[in-house]
């Protein structure tokens, strides 16, 4: 094992003592921390970060987990450029890398994350799940980027989905979310547990869609970016981009969320967190090309491979980094998950707190944000 391994697994094993630890539990966290993204070229890899250097907030360290995804820009980018470890100071950033928002979650319930970049989808699930106990949202990070490709060969039309496999990350993360209602909608009938229906759901991961889509085994798949671009490079066509499902094109795809003991317990870690993801997003949007090369970088560091040009130019074009949550689009996505069969009507009342954000953004001279009524 790897130094850096070596020190996330001692980390994860620390911040598993806050929570009853059965053997179970920590079979799934195995799995968990070694979901991936695209390209990894270690199951358990995760990002190495600067030395922490100055003040020391009120922890130690902040574990932050993310997805080797175009979609998660603000992560990577902050990351790379070491824009979140000089907002800690002396607190050191810790990180892991996950390929589908449910098994973060869990990570994050368990406490071996401390905060999160992840979908909408499996923030709902988890507020939910807890009873409102376990999580909050915090801050936006991405709007759009997810899109249902297709091989043109055999679907040219939605007509044509019937009897076709299509893929999603995982069960109940946000395309997962997204495909099922958009079949609903179109009339399809669906399992949504088991994926069976007049279109099958089959649940892969983004890190081997790619070859799966190549040797036929699946013929589309609904995916965030990178891999939506990956697909349209091995000859797939959109079918749908999400964004033309949205008013303005606009839809939460990322969000920040917090554990509720950890923003109790170091509030000052939370907001200094906060103050990098804001100023990490205005830098991409300052720097578009440096985002690029930073995104390329960072994916290079996680999985040894970059993208090339044309899939990140693409993957980037269907990104917007924002702090605004769009909480509007939140409570639609929650209904999305009733309708396709994956959610009760959850009570979303106390969801975010926008608080710490808000601080920010007045620091950065930025308005404040809505939380939508939630």
């Amino acid at each position: 094992m790897t130094a850096a391994r070596s020190t996330t697994a001692r980390s994860a094993g620390r911040r598993l003592g806050r929570v009853p630890a059965t053997a179970a539990l920590l079979a799934l966290l195995a799995g968990t921390l070694a979901a991936c993204g695209y390209g990894s070229k270690s199951d358990d890899s995760a990002s190495a970060q600067p030395a922490a250097s100055g003040k020391k907030l009120s922890a130690d360290s902040v574990t932050i987990g993310y997805f080797a995804n175009v979609t998660h820009a603000t992560a990577l980018v902050g990351l790379q450029q070491g824009i979140f470890q000089k907002a800690l100071g002396g607190t050191q950033v810790k990180t892991q890398v996950f390929n589908a928002g449910p098994t973060e979650i869990e990570a994050l319930n368990a406490g071996a994350v401390d905060i999160a970049w992840v979908g909408p989808s499996p923030a709902i699930n988890g507020y939910t799940k807890s009873h409102g106990q376990d999580l909050k949202i915090i801050s936006g990070a991405t709007s759009g980027g997810a899109s249902l490709i297709v091989n043109p060969k055999k679907i040219a039309s939605v007509d044509d989905l019937k009897g076709r496999t299509i893929a999603t990350p995982q069960l109940g993360n946000t395309q997962d979310v997204a495909l099922l209602n958009y079949l609903a909608g179109k009339g399809y009938k669906e399992n949504a547990q088991t994926g069976k229906g007049d279109v099958k759901v089959d649940r892969i991961d983004n890190k081997t869609v790619v070859s799966a889509f190549k040797q036929g085994q699946v013929d589309g798949a609904w995916v965030p970016e990178p891999t939506a671009s990956q697909l349209v490079a091995e000859g797939g066509r959109t079918l749908v981009n999400e964004n033309s499902l949205w008013p303005q094109g606009k839809f939460v795809t990322t969000n920040v969320v917090v554990s509720q003991s950890f923003l109790k317990a170091h509030p000052d870690v939370v907001q200094a967190v906060l103050k990098g993801s804001v100023q990490t997003n205005a830098w991409i949007r300052a720097n578009p090309s440096g985002a690029k090369q930073a995104i390329n970088e960072q994916l290079l560091e996680l999985g040894g491979k970059k993208l090339p040009d044309a899939v990140l130019n693409s993957a980037f074009a269907n990104i917007e980094a924002t702090d605004d949550p769009l909480a509007s689009t939140l409570r639609s996505e929650a209904d999305h998950a009733v309708k396709a069969g994956l959610l009760q009507k959850p009570d979303l009342s106390g969801i975010y707190d926008l608080a710490p954000l808000d601080a920010v953004l007045k620091s950065e001279g930025k308005p404040a944000v809505s939380d939508a009524g939630l």
